[in-house]
This record gives C-alpha cells, structure tokens and sequence, in this order.
C-alpha cells in the first residue's frame, strides 16, 4: 500500500497527514503552546498516597498533579502485588515518564517503568528480556534480531529490556548497533539529569512532531515524505542522515503556491471527521457519537437499496462500513470504549465475513485495538489505546450555549420556566411592584403570542404587572426577572 506523509507547519502549529492510496487516514496535530506530554520523562514529587485506589497523585511542575497506578511502578513481578505505601510516600521524589497526556479534566497519566525510543528499538532501563514486534512474523527474521540484540548487549555490557520494533525487520547489525549506542547514550544523560534535578521538572523531553513522525511511521512503503517548510525540512534532513539514511531521497521540500494540505484534499477531510454523520459511498451511512464515558457509531442503509434482497443490502452496507470505520477511528483518533451497531443480519455466514473484514481493517492502525465477537444485542464492543486527545477534543471545545449537549431547550419550555419562577418571587417579595423578564427574542416572541394568554392569567393571579424586554446577547436558555 502506496504511502505519504505531508508535513504542514506554521509558527502556531505543525500537522502530519498520513495518506494511503490517496486517501487521510491519520491526522497529527501539535500546537507550539501545547505540546503533547507522552514520552516526556521528569522527576516528580508524590503529594497524595491514595491506598483504596493503589495509587497516587504527583506533582511534575505542571498545571494538574498527575496519576500514578501501582500496575505502572517498577516492581518484582513474580512478587503478590504490595500494598502502595510500601513502594511510594508523600514527599517522595522520583523518575517517571508520561504515557497518557492530560485528557480532558484528567491529569497525565504516569509510569516508572521507563521506555527510550529510538527509529528501530525501545530501551526499557529497568526490565530483563528482549521482545520483538509481532507485527514482524518471520521466525527467521525474529531470531535472527534477538540473537543480534543479545550480542550487542553482551559486547557493551548495556543494561535493561529491548523491544525490537517493526521498522527493524530486514535491517542490517551495523544500524542495529548504531541504535542501541544512541540509546546508551540517552539513558546515560538521564541519569545524569536525576542526579542533578531536585524539584519537579522535566529531564528529557520526546522529539518534536515532524521527526517523531519520521521515526516512528516512516517505513519501506512511505513514497515521500512533504514538508512545506524550508526550516523543517533541513532539521528532519539532518535527522534522518543520522538516524534513517534509507529514506534520505524520499524527504522533499514542497515550495508551492497551494497550500500542501488543500492539494490532498485534508483541510476537507479534517472538516468531515468533525461531523457526527459520515456518508458511505453505497447511500448509507454512519453516525458517531463521542462522549467522555465511550464513543458509538451505528450503521444505517439510508438511501441505499441496491442488494437482490433486504439480507443482501445489509450485508453489502456493513462490508462498506467495516473500511470506513476503521479510517474514521484513526483519522478521529477515537479511543477508549467503542460500541458498534452494525445492521442486523439474518446469516451467520454473513456475520462473520463482516467481524474478519473489520478485523483486516483494524490490522493497519498503529493504536492497540481489542475487539470481541457480535453480542446478543448484535453490537461490537472494542477498545482502541488512548495516548492522546481525539481530533475533536483537539480543535473543540463544549458548545457555550448547550453546554455540550447537543441540544438546547424550546422557546415553550423556557416560557414555562419564567412563569413558575415569577410566581416564587411574587411569594418572596410583599411589594406590590411588578416584573420585567429578560429574555431571548424567541422566548420574548412567544409570551408576547402564544402564551400572551397565560400571562395574562398569571397577571390576574399574582395581581402585578409583567413587562417583556429582548436581550440579543442572551441565550435561547438565559433569562433575568427584575423587580420593576
């Protein structure tokens, strides 16, 4: 499968697009005030034990303390888990690394058990076993790269575990090499850095987004690799002759006149994955809804109905849906908990060519996926690793007008409201001055029409005038009754 990546970069911001066959699947955004926090490793301060959780809050100088498991502590593992006073207590300084950026409310999520990645392995400082990627699935090129691993380690005398990642496959024991002495290096200078810090404070912070996304997805079927920024694109040439010389012809500054992202289409795709309905080529479509508790998308047939039969169109449907799902999970950056309505088919046959379709689509998403088989309900539950804000948390934010509902109430509804609070203040206030309500213009305009009768009522009732005044700037919601 043909890929590319277009680097987009602006003095506020620098997006990565991944493209497959001409198609957005992935979306990378990082802002110059927000950088993302995975990766980062400091020296934290624990202020809050928390045993009924096994847990702790630490403060690593940033704006909300961070949170820190028991099953993220470095500890023997072939010991029953111990209590968290015994590992961690308030005013302790330690070294952890970030492996969730703050989502949300939530502050980071931490780990002790520190990972140093470089293009081809990962150093794990303090484990003991060498693990190659499954993605790789020769036995041969497996062996061949563990063998290799326990001879540079042994001839260094470096310590720790090291994961041999998938961009390793093929790769020759010079550059392994190369690698694992980067790595030594690194972790040496974090030591040092531990030794020296004695306050909450960053020690070593994760690369920049342009040569994370060349270290981490650039591999044999990236085509090119676009960057429209002169500035960048000599840093990541100066990056990939020394970490990925293999791709060197492949990194191209792009100098034109129309925007990178507009050439390929993204800047639209990013508007879509912003919407909650996405259309399917065959007619139907999809809708996606995201919360904080889980995100679920339900299939529909829509307009379409070219099957030879009901069982037919649904089966075609939700085949058609199994691609376009799994693009939007990545392209949304959807994670968590994940529940999927697929149409509901009669044959069993059909079921499960759609389950192993969406499992080959899912194949290709470098997140952890997790997915379970159809329930009783004829739902997909699964689960996709959350590292980092989805698209929508990233470029959204709560509507200030429904809060983030999604909905807000009627003109009628709001009406009725006014009607019951002016009678609370007609019980709360003796004097025999009236109210002016401030409102909306479609609540206004409904008192005034519909309801005129109802208020004339309440005016006889209460024995007190009602006066009405508009508020441009209020909400369909606000509304004010002042004592006249």
């Amino acid at each position: 499968m043909a890929e590319e990546l277009l680097i987009n970069v602006t003095p506020m911001e620098c997006r990565v697009a991944l493209i497959e066959n001409g198609t957005v699947n992935e979306l990378f955004v990082e802002r110059t005030v927000k950088r993302g926090l995975v990766g980062n490793i400091y020296k934290g301060k624990v202020v809050r034990v928390l045993p009924g959780m096994q847990a702790a809050f630490v403060d690593i100088g940033l704006s909300r303390t961070a949170f820190l498991h028991i099953n993220d502590m470095v500890w023997s593992r072939s010991q029953p888990t111990p209590n968290v006073f015994e590992l961690l207590h308030p005013g302790q300084m330690l070294t952890v690394q970030v492996m969730k950026d703050m989502l949300g409310t939530k502050g980071a999520r931490l780990s002790t058990d520190l990972s140093i990645p470089s293009r081809y392995l990962v150093l794990m400082p303090y484990g003991n076993h060498i693990g190659v990627s499954q993605r790789i699935e020769s036995e041969e090129e497996r062996d061949r790269l563990r063998s290799m691993i326990e001879r540079i380690q042994t001839e260094h005398s470096l310590p720790g575990s090291v994961i041999v990642r998938t961009a390793a496959e093929g790769v020759d024991e010079a550059a392994i090499a190369q690698d694992m002495c980067y790595l030594s290096k690194l972790w040496e200078y974090i030591q040092r850095k531990q030794k020296e810090v004695a306050t909450p404070e960053l020690i070593f912070e994760e690369l920049p987004l342009p040569q994370r996304i060349v270290r981490d997805l650039a591999s044999d079927e990236t085509a090119k690799i676009y960057v429209d920024s002169r500035e960048i694109h000599a840093k990541l040439n100066e990056f990939v002759l020394e970490f990925v010389p293999t791709i060197e012809n492949r990194l191209i500054h792009y100098p034109g006149e129309k925007p990178l992202f507009d050439l390929y289409n993204v800047e639209e795709d990013i508007q879509k994955a912003l919407q909650t309905r996405v259309a399917l080529k065959s007619g139907g479509y999809l809708m996606i809804d995201q919360t904080e508790a889980m995100t679920t998308i339900d299939v529909n047939t829509g307009s379409y109905v070219g099957g030879r039969s009901l069982e037919d169109t649904v089966f075609k449907t939700n085949m058609e849906a199994t691609q376009v799902i799994a693009r939007q999970l990545r392209l949304r950056n959807l994670g968590g908990i994940i529940i999927i309505d697929f149409i509901d088919m009669q044959e069993l046959e059909h079921r499960q060519e759609v389950m192993r379709q969406f499992e080959r689509m899912l194949e290709r998403d470098h997140a952890k996926t997790k997915i379970t088989q159809v329930s009783e309900l004829g739902l997909v539950e699964m689960t996709r690793k959350r590292t980092r804000e989805s698209l929508e948390h990233l470029l959204c934010e709560s509507c200030p007008t429904c809060q983030g509902r999604g909905y807000v109430k009627t003109a009628e509804t709001v009406c009725y409201e006014i009607f019951r609070e002016i009678l609370r203040y007609a019980r709360a206030f003796d004097s025999k001055s009236g109210f002016t309500v401030v409102a909306h213009p479609a609540v206004i305009d409904r008192l005034l029409t519909a309801e005129a009768p109802a208020v004339a009522d309440l005016e006889h009732f209460i024995s007190r005038v009602i006066k009405f005044q508009v508020e441009n700037l209020y909400t369909q919601e606000q509304y004010d009754i002042i004592l006249s």
